[in-house]
Protein backbone atom coordinates (compact mmCIF):
# COMPACT_ATOMS: atom_id res chain seq x y z
CA UNK A 1 0.00 0.00 0.00
CA UNK A 2 1.18 3.37 -1.21
CA UNK A 3 1.93 6.26 1.43
CA UNK A 4 0.40 8.50 -0.81
CA UNK A 5 -2.74 6.61 -0.73
CA UNK A 6 -2.63 6.92 3.42
CA UNK A 7 -3.95 10.56 4.53
CA UNK A 8 -4.49 11.99 7.73
CA UNK A 9 -8.19 13.92 8.24
CA UNK A 10 -6.22 16.34 10.90
CA UNK A 11 -3.70 16.88 12.96
CA UNK A 12 -4.30 15.54 15.87
CA UNK A 13 -4.55 12.13 13.69
CA UNK A 14 -1.58 11.95 12.45
CA UNK A 15 -0.44 8.46 13.83
CA UNK A 16 -4.09 7.13 12.30
CA UNK A 17 -3.67 5.61 8.70
CA UNK A 18 -7.16 6.25 6.63
CA UNK A 19 -7.75 4.03 3.48
CA UNK A 20 -9.16 4.84 0.29
CA UNK A 21 -12.07 2.78 -0.83
CA UNK A 22 -9.43 1.31 -3.60
CA UNK A 23 -7.71 -0.12 -0.61
CA UNK A 24 -10.09 -1.32 1.23
CA UNK A 25 -11.39 -3.10 -1.53
CA UNK A 26 -8.42 -4.95 -2.62
CA UNK A 27 -7.56 -6.05 1.63
CA UNK A 28 -11.01 -7.49 2.00
CA UNK A 29 -12.05 -8.32 -1.45
CA UNK A 30 -15.19 -6.98 -1.57
CA UNK A 31 -15.68 -5.25 -4.70
CA UNK A 32 -16.17 -0.98 -3.76
CA UNK A 33 -19.93 -0.78 -4.83
CA UNK A 34 -20.71 -3.36 -2.54
CA UNK A 35 -18.78 -1.42 0.35
CA UNK A 36 -20.91 2.06 -0.74
CA UNK A 37 -23.92 -0.30 -0.36
CA UNK A 38 -22.95 -1.60 2.89
CA UNK A 39 -22.43 1.93 4.46
CA UNK A 40 -26.01 2.76 3.49
CA UNK A 41 -27.47 -0.75 5.09
CA UNK A 42 -25.05 -0.91 8.28
CA UNK A 43 -25.13 2.16 10.52
CA UNK A 44 -22.33 1.23 12.10
CA UNK A 45 -20.35 1.79 8.83
CA UNK A 46 -19.05 5.19 8.72
CA UNK A 47 -16.09 6.22 6.79
CA UNK A 48 -14.89 9.43 7.12
CA UNK A 49 -15.11 11.86 3.96
CA UNK A 50 -11.77 13.60 3.13
CA UNK A 51 -11.16 17.22 1.91
CA UNK A 52 -11.65 16.27 -1.82
CA UNK A 53 -15.29 14.32 -0.70
CA UNK A 54 -13.24 10.96 -0.91
CA UNK A 55 -14.52 8.01 1.78
CA UNK A 56 -11.18 7.14 4.25
CA UNK A 57 -11.74 4.37 6.22
CA UNK A 58 -10.13 3.98 9.62
CA UNK A 59 -8.43 0.62 10.56
CA UNK A 60 -11.89 -0.16 12.18
CA UNK A 61 -13.95 0.21 9.35
CA UNK A 62 -12.13 -2.42 8.03
CA UNK A 63 -12.63 -4.78 10.34
CA UNK A 64 -15.84 -4.15 10.22
CA UNK A 65 -16.02 -4.96 6.51
CA UNK A 66 -14.82 -8.32 7.52
CA UNK A 67 -17.30 -8.85 9.95
CA UNK A 68 -19.79 -8.07 7.69
CA UNK A 69 -18.48 -9.99 4.90
CA UNK A 70 -18.21 -12.81 7.43
CA UNK A 71 -21.67 -12.78 8.69
CA UNK A 72 -23.03 -12.44 5.14
CA UNK A 73 -21.10 -14.81 2.89
CA UNK A 74 -19.48 -17.68 5.67
CA UNK A 75 -22.32 -17.88 8.40
CA UNK A 76 -25.09 -16.92 6.23
CA UNK A 77 -26.95 -14.18 7.32
CA UNK A 78 -29.12 -11.59 5.44
CA UNK A 79 -28.37 -8.08 5.94
CA UNK A 80 -31.70 -7.25 8.42
CA UNK A 81 -29.98 -9.74 10.11
CA UNK A 82 -25.94 -9.00 10.26
CA UNK A 83 -27.28 -5.55 10.93
CA UNK A 84 -29.47 -6.97 13.57
CA UNK A 85 -26.38 -8.96 15.07
CA UNK A 86 -23.88 -6.44 14.91
CA UNK A 87 -26.49 -4.10 16.57
CA UNK A 88 -26.71 -6.46 19.35
CA UNK A 89 -23.12 -6.78 19.71
CA UNK A 90 -22.75 -3.17 20.10
CA UNK A 91 -25.53 -2.84 22.56
CA UNK A 92 -23.85 -5.43 24.94
CA UNK A 93 -26.85 -8.17 23.66
CA UNK A 94 -24.18 -10.89 21.77
CA UNK A 95 -24.67 -13.31 24.33
CA UNK A 96 -28.17 -12.96 25.17
CA UNK A 97 -28.99 -13.54 20.99
CA UNK A 98 -26.53 -16.52 21.18
CA UNK A 99 -28.50 -17.88 23.88
CA UNK A 100 -31.82 -17.25 22.18
CA UNK A 101 -30.16 -18.74 18.86
CA UNK A 102 -29.08 -21.41 20.71
CA UNK A 103 -32.80 -22.14 22.53
CA UNK A 104 -34.30 -21.74 19.21
CA UNK A 105 -32.28 -24.26 17.22
CA UNK A 106 -32.62 -26.89 20.02
CA UNK A 107 -36.10 -26.65 20.18
CA UNK A 108 -36.25 -26.97 16.32
CA UNK A 109 -33.92 -30.17 16.65
CA UNK A 110 -35.74 -31.17 19.16
CA UNK A 111 -39.41 -31.17 17.15
CA UNK A 112 -37.96 -33.12 14.68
Amino acid sequence: MSSAASVAVSEEQDDERYYRIGEVSRITEVRPFVLRYWEEEFPLLQPVKGHQGYRLYRQQDVDLVMKIKRLLYDEGFTIAGARRHLRDLENGGGLESAVEELTASTVTEAKR
